[in-house]
């Protein structure tokens, strides 16, 4: 579904990818992990659309993203929930939906179809629904990113850092949401700084640090010994 190849960008002089390999296949939950400053979020940007590349390919089933607008990529299928949800705080809750809906060109009828189906998967933001946007947990802030981003029909949704600041039980009740929506035929991925919840979800895994996939597998095959662990923090248990 989406294949990166040798990806280079940056910022100004700073160069932040380095080269980046990845491929997602439909169906698929993978998470890309790694260290503050390893080139996560700014992975995540050039795919979107939102920082330009300077070397490499992006490529959306089957289609280059190359100089495809953010609009352009969003309504080819491929959302983006940004680090830190960016909802409209002073907006409620209804309007925060409304305004995943707007991407759509299809009928009122079919929107609201959808809008009760994501009101039936996030029970609270019908609870909250004609509430201030931001009243709302941060948990629940992320549920309405999420709810958001569904509304535009994505085939494939990209969240950065889906856990950030949120409590362990909160975090619990993002990842049993995302793990449904991944049942029901959504393809994921997910940048995560923290590598403690994803082995139960996660397909494949890719390790980024200083700018490179330095590792990248399965589950199954990053569960052995400390490769991992090394791979993230560039060091062995063996050298503690």
């Amino acid at each position: 579904m989406l294949e990166v190849h040798q990806l280079v960008a940056g910022y100004g002089r700073l160069v932040a990818l380095k080269g980046i390999d990845m491929t997602v296949r439909e169906g698929e939950t993978v998470f890309v992990v790694g260290p503050n400053g390893a080139g996560k979020s700014t992975l995540l940007k050039t795919v979107s659309g939102l920082l330009n590349a300077s070397g490499g390919q992006v490529t959306f089933r089957g289609n280059a993203l190359d100089g495809q607008t953010p609009e352009q990529i969003c309504r080819s299928g491929l959302s983006l929930i940004p680090e830190g949800r960016h909802i409209f705080k002073s907006l409620t809750v209804a309007e925060n939906l409304r305004v995943g809906l707007l991407i759509r060109g299809d009928s009122a009828e079919m929107q609201q179809q959808d809008l009760e189906v994501v009101l039936d998967t996030f029970p609270i933001l019908r609870k909250r629904y004609q509430g201030i946007a931001g009243y709302l947990s941060g948990g629940e802030q992320q549920q309405l990113a999420i709810a958001r981003a569904i509304l535009q029909r994505p085939s494939l949704l990209m969240i950065d850092e889906p856990s950030l600041g949120l409590a362990p039980l909160v975090i619990d009740q993002v990842y049993e949401n995302l793990k449904r929506l991944n049942e029901n035929g959504l393809t994921l991925l997910i940048v995560e700084q923290s590598t403690g919840r994803i082995m139960n979800l996660a397909s494949r895994i890719y390790v980024l640090r200083n700018g490179k996939i330095v590792l990248h597998g399965t589950p199954a095959e990053l569960s052995d010994g400390n490769q991992l662990d090394t791979a993230y923090f560039g060091f062995s248990d063996d050298a503690a």
